[in-house]
């Protein structure tokens, strides 16, 4: 069992996510990305111990000096992200580490592509998928450091991979499925992608 909350956040209209363990009270925080005041009004009541950075693009981090200087919880990121951050991350996040929070577990699924150590968070059947996957197409790779054929192989490789009623939170906009997005043919892997391993 898991408490969500979803806060559209910022001029980007960020998503930030707040998983709570009902038992314990513990909370996780997924991309602090702008408004520190909303983001931290909505975990009122809860001992904060991660905040868990998608990937180090400003858009997702504008708030998490303020966030986590207020809520002292340790901070984690894929280190070849973490240059990104303003200060050092506690910890560095690695492809299939499970993190918990009272009884909620985290399995961190490396998925680069929209930027090098961009990563995603699987809770049982759902994904918080950052800027890899958003409905109707992948994360955008017409920015420095990304990569459209890499982003096509971590999908593939990684979301598509899990069950199609896997329910996917994006970092911007509306939930989706993975059985929706598989049915979508904006995936098409290019040949080349196909062969590398």
């Amino acid at each position: 069992m898991v408490e969500l909350k979803r806060l559209s956040v910022g001029s980007f209209e960020n998503i930030c996510y707040i998983l709570t363990c009902p038992r314990t009270r513990e909370s996780v925080i997924i991309d602090p990305a702008a408004e520190p005041e909303k983001i931290l009004r909505a975990v009122k009541g809860t001992q904060v111990k991660y905040i868990l950075i998608t990937h180090g693009h400003m858009d997702h981090i504008g708030a998490l000096e303020e966030v986590q200087d207020e809520t002292q919880a340790a901070v984690g990121i894929h280190e070849q992200d973490a240059r990104a951050l303003g200060r050092k991350a506690d910890f560095f996040l690695r492809d299939g580490q499970t993190l918990t929070c009272g009884d909620i577990s985290l399995k961190v699924l490396h998925t680069p592509g929209h930027s090098p150590g961009g990563v995603c968070f699987l809770a049982e059947k759902i994904l918080f998928s950052g800027d890899t996957i958003f409905p109707n197409g992948p994360g955008n790779t017409a920015i420095p450091r990304s990569d459209y054929r890499e982003i096509l192989r971590s999908i593939h490789s990684k979301i598509f991979t899990l069950p199609d009623d896997t329910i996917i939170y994006p970092g911007h906009g509306r939930e989706t499925t993975v059985r929706g997005e598989k049915a979508s043919s904006v995936y098409s892997l290019p040949q080349e992608a196909e062969r590398r391993p």
